[in-house]
């Protein structure tokens, strides 16, 4: 079958379609050029500053590695290895940086030292061979130091690999430096990322031991300033009015015999608070009789009615009980001063490994975290322990609060 095409080509044209005017028959093609995708070339750029930047780091950690192991029988030695691997953990931040640019490896910045000078109150030499002991033992500045050496000769080969590849084997250079940064991605990950748990575990402890350590400076304080507000203010009084009372003794025996008979009543206000002082600080009912009796005790100065439930076929450890029991009473203390409720409930009860505490009340509700009432710094204490805690206070009521202790043998 022969086609018809219309002669409106033109002379001396061929038929067929036209070939676009901006060409003649004899013309080459245009020359190959590069076309590449982005991500292509990000690795390539990734790939070639590697082998600048490892002989940098290679160098780096030669030189500290060799100066400090000459000089550890010296004083010097190591404070120098502490500062080497600090150097170290610097240069993994920054290749933990360019492969989140160049490779597109999202890898997390591991935890920093736990630097706390000045919280110990121990001596500054102290604290400072401390630090230098804790530098020399992070495991984050000998990976990075590891990470070093080993990059060092596979920067040379991906180097020369990549560079011969842009003029010789562009073709398959997409599929080249995708098996080689593939490589480097294990290395980053592997070398320069956070062991997770253990990180996490790490950066957990280090915020728990803050939270301890403040709450017990706090509690502290707070000790401090009801003996000086409360019973020291009170014995002061006490020893003046003894000693005006001997002064009128001879003079004036019915003034005196008023005096002692005053006196006898401020020593039983100071008892009283020194008692109260001591059940804030461990009540001796929880020692002697355990959670029951004490909570039971509690409840019976909350101003609504408590109905209390312990169900513990043992007790655990002194530590867990004394949290459990200034949890209840700190929320026993909320529903008295704030809730306006009219009944309340505590239950104890053992499942597993844990110790539950729930406390229930009919009051007003919209109890939070963040309302003020000292509930953010019971969290915090459960949490310094491992433990949870839980709110469930719709405005309207009625309140539910969970929380949740490790149980620890006694």
């Amino acid at each position: 079958m022969t086609a018809a095409f219309s002669s409106s080509t033109g002379p001396g044209r061929p038929y067929g379609r036209p070939l676009p005017s901006s060409h003649t028959p004899s013309e080459p093609l245009p020359p190959a050029r590069f076309a590449f995708e982005g991500q292509t070339w990000r690795e390539i750029a990734h790939l070639l500053a590697n082998l600048p930047l490892a002989l940098f780091g290679f160098v780096y950690v030669t030189t500290v590695m060799f100066t400090s192991a000459f000089l550890t029988l010296t004083v010097i030695g190591f404070p120098l290895l502490a500062a080497a691997l600090m150097g170290a953990r610097q240069l993994g931040k920054m290749e933990r940086i360019r492969a989140r640019a160049l490779l597109r490896v999202r890898v997390d910045e591991p935890s920093p030292l736990p630097f706390r000078s000045g919280r110990s109150g121990g001596r500054a030499d102290e604290g400072f061979f401390a630090q230098v002991w804790m530098s020399v033992k992070d495991p984050v500045g000998w990976r990075s130091m590891l990470y070093e050496l080993i990059r060092m000769p596979w920067a040379i080969a991906t180097f020369v690999i990549t560079l011969t590849g842009l003029f010789v084997a562009w073709p398959v250079l997409p599929y080249i430096v995708r098996g080689l940064t593939n490589v480097d991605r294990v290395l980053v990950r592997s070398l320069l990322s956070p062991s997770d748990e253990l990180e996490r575990r790490i950066a957990e402890l280090e915020s728990d031991r803050g939270v301890v350590v403040d709450t017990a400076a706090a509690d502290l304080r707070r000790i401090e300033r009801d003996l000086h507000d409360g019973a020291q203010a009170r014995l002061v009084n006490l020893a003046m009015g003894l000693g005006l009372a001997k002064e009128k003794l001879l003079e004036d025996p019915d003034a005196a015999a008023s005096m002692v008979e005053e006196a006898h009543g401020e020593v039983k206000l100071a008892l009283q608070e020194l008692r109260d002082l001591a059940r804030g600080i461990h009540p001796a009912v929880l020692t002697d009789r355990g959670l029951d009796a004490a909570l039971s005790a509690v409840a019976s100065r909350c101003t609504a009615p408590v109905k209390v439930t312990v169900d513990l076929a043992a007790r655990p450890a002194a530590a867990i009980e004394g949290i459990a029991y200034f949890t209840v009473s700190e929320l026993l203390q909320n529903i008295s001063k704030h809730s306006g409720a009219t009944s309340a409930a505590v239950e104890v009860w053992r499942s597993d490994d844990r110790l539950l505490i729930q406390v229930w009340d009919d009051g007003r509700g919209g109890a939070r975290l963040d309302g003020g009432t000292g509930i953010a710094g019971l969290a915090e204490r459960l949490d310094a322990v491992d433990g949870l805690f839980v709110i469930d206070s719709p405005v309207g009521g009625p309140t539910t609060i969970t929380a949740e202790l490790p149980w620890r043998e006694r």
